[in-house]
């Protein structure tokens, strides 16, 4: 028979799974959510997975595959679905081959014999052979949010030749700035991993190896020469908001532009769709100097 102490923590521990659960369902989109919403849509996007001996990644994809190729990386924890704002944008889908992939780890998406990818530059060189998918003739365009931000720096620093343009929206970029919350020491708990989405131990694994990541990444940022944009909203309380600073410092392209919304949090590509699209269809501005922009949003969030 258990003691009244057990018991005890038998409870907190069932609690504190059942909250972290909670918190990670606000961070993810499941398959009969997926469904409702394109129950009544017209365009579906495609998905497939890319398999080979070793990886299988999966992706969803709009718009014809002859159009330039749109490659969007989410964070963590995240799926390719939180991109469904940009793949169900009409306006894009002329425009576009838009592809969303979900990261190895998440989804689908996994590589044999491992159960987290915590290293950048293996989660970076998983995503090479979505290139392979681009049937047009233009380069190809990677856009990475939060964790997905410095995968995509490092995917685009293997294939320069290949990219046309890397933006980076709310960053997670800077070593010395990772964000720890009350759930996170939980979340590395052996017996409450039971009880949780596998995405969301992936994205504690990743959390906790992080920083050390980010530094091994440093000698990438020096070696950017692709036009490169970073958005970074001020009341972000997921990527630090002086992360733009330590953009402004390492990233020694003369083709960078930083945007800087004072009242926006951390889903810009929901809360600003509007301006990311007209920096994808216009292909904004991109002259040979640094350009920093500090706009005054009072766009509301959404969530995170």
């Amino acid at each position: 028979m258990l003691s009244f102490k057990s018991f005890r923590s038998v409870v907190v521990i069932l609690l504190v799974s059942v909250s972290l659960s909670s918190c990670f369902s606000r961070y993810t989109i499941s398959a009969k959510q997926v469904r409702k919403h394109y129950s009544l849509k017209k365009v579906k996007p495609k998905e497939q997975l890319i398999q080979n001996d070793t990886l299988s990644l999966c992706i969803a994809s709009v718009g014809a595959d002859t159009l330039p190729m749109l490659l969007l990386i989410h964070g963590a924890p995240g799926s390719l679905w939180g991109y469904m704002n940009l793949m169900d944008d009409e306006d894009l889908q002329k425009h576009f081959h838009i592809v969303s992939v979900d990261r190895v780890g998440y989804g689908k998406s996994k590589l044999k014999k491992r159960r987290h990818v915590t290293s950048i530059a293996t989660q970076a060189n998983a995503l090479l052979p979505v290139f392979d998918l681009n049937k047009s003739k233009e380069k190809v365009t990677v856009l990475g949010r939060s964790y997905g931000a410095p995968i995509a720096a490092k995917l685009v620093s293997l294939v320069q030749d290949k990219v046309k343009e890397l933006i980076m929206v709310s960053p997670v970029i800077d070593p010395e700035k990772e964000r720890f919350y009350w759930f996170s020491k939980w979340g590395k708990n052996a017996f409450i991993q039971l009880f949780l989405p596998g995405e969301f131990n992936t994205a504690t694994a990743e959390k906790y190896s992080h920083s050390d990541e980010l530094k091994k990444l440093i000698p990438v940022w020096q070696n950017l020469h692709i036009p490169t944009t970073v958005i970074q909203g001020g009341n972000d309380w997921i990527a630090d908001p002086t992360n733009i600073d330590f953009a402004k410092k390492h990233i020694q392209s003369k083709r960078a532009q930083y945007i800087f919304l004072y009242n926006a949090g951390h889903m810009i590509t929901y809360t600003h769709l509007s301006m990311i699209k007209e920096m994808l269809l216009k292909s904004l501005m991109f002259q040979d100097k640094v350009t920093s922009i500090d706009v005054a949003s009072g766009a509301g969030e959404l969530g995170n």
